[in-house]
């Protein structure tokens, strides 16, 4: 983590620092704060890229997250996580829990009038399915 945080005052605390994300920032690029609202066991939106970066935290259950060429991985209340947009699919953001609802809020910075996300056809999930993680077996 960067920065001096010493010096904060009660209440207030850094979670999660990350100061390569400048770097994959499209130039011109809004930013757009989403919540995203995940009733139990809800599958979450299909494989899909967004147009730009996000920084984003879980705010309530669990949410399965997998990003093209990482390992899917269980978010909690209270993680931070990264998506670089662009080229990269994520494949999963689903409710992890089959009994309460899941929720995150993300910052994205998007180039203005993109949509805040772009469904992957089943022809190029094939194409790349050797960019995806799969467990040593």
């Amino acid at each position: 983590m960067s920065g001096d945080h010493t010096h904060l005052p009660p209440g207030v605390e850094v979670i999660t620092t990350l100061p390569e994300a400048t770097a994959k920032i499209p130039a011109g690029a809004e930013a757009r704060t989403v919540r995203v609202t995940l009733p139990p066991g809800d599958p979450g939106a299909p494989p899909h890229r967004h147009p730009g970066p996000l920084f984003g935290y879980v705010t309530q259950g669990e949410i399965l997250f997998e990003l093209e060429g990482q390992p899917p991985r269980v978010l909690r209340a209270g993680d931070a996580l990264f998506e670089p947009g662009g080229d990269v699919i994520h494949y999963q953001g689903a409710s992890n829990l089959p009994d309460a609802q899941s929720q995150l809020v993300v910052t994205m910075f998007a180039p203005p009038g993109t949509p805040v996300l772009t469904v992957v056809s089943a022809e190029e999930l094939a194409s790349r399915r050797h960019l995806r993680f799969t467990q040593p077996g």
